[in-house]
């Protein structure tokens, strides 16, 4: 049996007012909302990580989302470096 493994895939790093307002809850949230599987954590620098699998262009939105975030976030800058998926995650999970 053949797996359908997702097209595109992003490792995406955001900073900015992004810990302690509930970024990656929502974050989770908007991703399971588009159908997408990864993660999401907090880095030590303060800044937050997203791994997200899907297609295109559902990671396209939700990257526009991660641009702004949540209503109590500030987001400063977003890097997002395009990966080939991997298939291992399931769901979207916090970190």
């Amino acid at each position: 049996m053949k797996k359908n493994y997702p097209k595109k895939a992003f490792l995406a790093r955001i900073e900015g007012r992004v810990q302690g307002v509930g970024f990656r809850y929502y974050t989770k949230n908007e991703a399971m909302n588009l159908g997408l599987v990864g993660w999401v954590h907090n880095n030590n620098d303060g800044s937050v990580e997203v791994w997200a699998e899907g297609p295109g262009d559902k990671l396209d939105l939700f990257l526009k989302w991660l641009n702004t975030g949540p209503s109590h976030a500030r987001v400063d800058a977003l890097h997002c470096d395009w990966q080939e998926p991997l298939g291992k995650d399931k769901t979207f999970s916090v970190k």
